[in-house]
């Protein structure tokens, strides 16, 4: 069925309503950073236990924050959320900033970067034996780069009613998980549309490179800034968090069963590569193993089916077992124009893509034209705002402002829809302001953001820093909106308590634990 016939049903039905059950969350990451420089202090006592606070965690190193927000349908209440974690954070870390770029700060050595430290249960040293690994692999620096992940799920209630509206007779379970692939591969087919509006990451601190040589043509700014004066997003190019070694693994999107049969294929191919690094064996464990993937989460994709899993499964193990509940976007950069890294216009353009992706027709997505959807990202990346800039599409070029062009008519449709849903004009007001950005490039986060550095001839760590500053005295100015001090007091000692429980029930030892959880 036509995206038209879809959405004109949906309206005579009166069923716009459903979509204001659409569910939300965020996970945003930021460096903690000192006196200018990445901070080398452990992960603070008062934020809680890393291994089991729901809210605050860390990633990679002990410096990599990662703020969670739960799954909620209002868009008002998560940023609350995600304003308020940061608040209590900011409160917390003695005088420590957090870093508002994705691309990381004034790091002079990888080694000051200290892995994450889970505690001494089994459960915890795995989590930073799978980080050594990644450190071994592709160094840490790479590690330090921050992005924003979204994860979002459309209600029971729209499911069933676009099944009624297909005339599909599938169990339910089985249709949403068809529906959430078909999303998945048209938004593959269009990500590259993310990057054009929302990279945040055209210029870079030139100590990232760590004496690296590139190919790229960057140009110089201030004292150390590296930029591409059309790039969107280097983050997600061959400077960012991308793993070459995974150009052999081909997972494909056409279903469930493909999907999870090529994730069982990649995560058992060992790697030759890999070898010297031995596995958890070893002592010291440099390791998890020697496989291309030492567990599921080191498959980097901008979007990942999921589901939440139950203790001990893997993701896989939890897709398989009761199908697609959620889809999780990670091509986001950290929105440097927002004081928590995600704005309300983003989670809004958002909304309205992924269901494009969902009721537009989908074919099935080969593995060459997967392939040439990851050329296209590549040109966007290193010069999206490149006038007369021409991407593939089905081997046939095509001029991407043209194409921008042609999505924001069909966008422009389902916002209305939106605005049905929620009674206001908001939705349509955000894509007539981002579709201005395909005629207008310099409208673009990373349009703005590299006009600001060239207009003040300032370098991009400086201009961070300044950001750093002011957002930390606007969110400590700032009172409680949804959660409150106390609260956050209470969840950091409950997650302590529930680390020590479990660093106490631990009976096997660590190479026993890994021996069982590999089989």
């Amino acid at each position: 069925m036509s995206i038209d016939s879809i959405l004109s049903t949906l309206s005579e039905q009166g069923s716009a309503s459903v979509l204001k059950g659409i569910k939300r969350g965020v996970e945003r990451e930021c460096l903690r950073i000192d006196k200018h420089r990445l901070a080398k202090t452990s992960h603070h006592n008062a934020l809680g236990s890393a291994l089991t606070h729901p809210y605050i965690t860390t990633d990679f190193s002990e410096s990599l924050l990662e703020f969670i927000t739960p799954a909620c349908s209002d868009i008002e209440q998560t940023l609350a959320q995600l304003e308020d974690i940061h608040k209590f954070t900011l409160a917390n870390i003695d005088g420590e900033e957090l870093w508002p770029l994705s691309m990381p700060c004034f790091i002079e050595d990888q080694d000051e970067i200290r892995l994450a430290d889970y505690g001494s249960s089994n459960v915890g040293k795995m989590k930073t034996l799978y980080r050594q690994g990644l450190k071994n692999r592709y160094g840490s620096m790479m590690q330090a780069i921050a992005g924003v992940h979204f994860n979002l799920s459309f209600p029971e209630a729209f499911w069933t009613q676009l099944q009624q509206i297909e005339g599909n007779s599938d169990k339910l379970s089985d249709y949403i998980s068809d529906k959430y692939f078909s999303l998945i591969r048209n938004f593959k087919r269009e990500l590259w549309l993310i990057s054009y509006l929302f990279g945040a990451s055209p210029a870079l601190c030139s100590s990232f490179l760590g004496g690296r040589k590139t190919n790229l043509p960057f140009e110089s700014l201030g004292k150390g800034t590296l930029y591409l004066p059309y790039a969107t997003s280097l983050r997600l190019g061959d400077l960012g968090y991308t793993n070459s070694a995974q150009s052999s693994l081909r997972v494909t999107y056409n279903s469930l069963e493909e999907y999870l049969e090529g994730f069982k294929q990649a995560i058992s191919m060992t790697s030759d590569l890999y070898q010297q690094f031995g596995d958890y064996r070893d002592e010291p464990a440099k390791q998890l193993n020697q496989n291309i993937l030492q567990i599921e989460n080191e498959f980097y994709s901008p979007i990942r089916p999921k589901r939440n899993a139950q203790s001990g499964q893997t993701p896989s193990e939890a897709l398989a077992e009761g199908g697609v509940e959620y889809i999780e976007v990670r091509a986001l950069d950290v929105n440097p124009f927002s004081e928590v890294g995600i704005s309300k216009e983003q989670i809004q353009f958002l909304d309205v893509f992924l269901l494009y992706c969902a009721i537009k027709p989908a074919q099935d997505l080969a593995w060459q034209e997967q392939v040439e959807t990851q050329a296209n990202l590549d040109l966007v990346v290193n010069q999206g705002r490149e006038p007369g800039l021409a991407l593939s599409n089905k081997g046939k070029a095509h001029l991407l402002s043209d194409w921008a062009g042609d999505i924001f008519t069909e966008l422009k449709k389902i916002a209305k829809l939106f605005d049905e849903a929620f009674g206001n004009q908001e939705y349509s007001a955000v894509m007539s302001k981002l579709e201005k950005s395909v005629a207008n490039p310099e409208l673009t986060y990373s349009g703005q953001f590299l006009a600001h550095l060239l207009e003040q001839q300032e370098d991009n760590g400086h201009y961070a820093l300044k950001l750093a500053s002011d957002y930390k005295q606007n969110t400590l100015g700032k009172g409680y909106h949804v959660f409150d001090q106390a609260l956050f007091e209470r969840e950091a000692v409950a997650s302590h308590n529930k680390q020590k429980e479990i660093e106490a029930s631990d009976t096997q030892s660590f190479v026993q634990f890994l021996d069982d959880y590999f089989k």
